[in-house]
């Protein structure tokens, strides 16, 4: 579980903005989870590898264009199950509240779905916070798709927090069936009144 959290912080900042404190932030992650075995923390190093050498303006042109200007690689996750509807305001009062039954507070101006506030929350409340990802764990594979759609490094991020979620069983696709496509937004039950489609 502590390896969790682990991963659950460095991916929190490796998905923040990067800005001039991403370097230091880049060298915290490489120090905090150099040493752990696995999956998740391989793909988080390779991620730091891979973004070393690019100069940070670059890598912040990359950022806003990879999430900020596409709706399928959005890290606000009640946007893939809720779309700009009046629901979605429901569901991050619900989030809020959450976070706040467990004493804890996303920082000044952040949406409490945006991803790496959620990762924190994991981080700081592992069980409480490994739900809300498993919860959400349609809009993060939308995402991964996504990010790997457009070669994006940030899909090793990606990688690394779906390594620490249990595994999810898969219906058997019978030959000569395609596979269902994923809607998106991605549906709820009980009704779809007011979702963008």
């Amino acid at each position: 579980m502590n390896q969790h959290c682990a991963v659950h912080q460095a991916a929190s900042l490796l998905l923040h903005y990067p800005d001039e404190r991403w370097p230091a932030r880049r060298a915290l992650v490489i120090e905090s989870v150099g040493g752990l075995p696995g999956p998740a923390a391989e793909a988080l190093l390779r991620f730091c590898r891979r973004t070393a050498d690019l100069p940070l303006l670059d890598l912040a042109a990359q950022y806003v264009a990879t999430f900020d200007r596409s709706g399928r690689c959005t890290l606000h996750l009640t946007h893939c199950t809720d779309g700009d509807t009046r629901r979605r305001g429901a569901s991050l009062a619900a989030l809020k509240a959450r976070y706040r039954q467990h004493g804890w507070e996303p920082a000044d101006g952040e949406l409490p779905d945006h991803l790496p506030a959620v990762l924190e929350f994991a981080a700081r409340c592992p069980d409480a916070g490994r739900a809300v990802l498993h919860e959400h764990r349609g809009a993060l594979d939308l995402l991964a798709a996504g990010l790997a759609a457009h070669g994006s490094p940030y899909l090793d991020v990606l990688r690394a927090v779906r390594a620490t979620l249990p595994v999810v069983p898969t219906t058997p696709v019978r030959p000569n069936e395609p596979p269902a496509p994923v809607p998106y937004p991605l549906r709820r039950g009980g009704g779809d009144e007011g979702v963008r489609r």
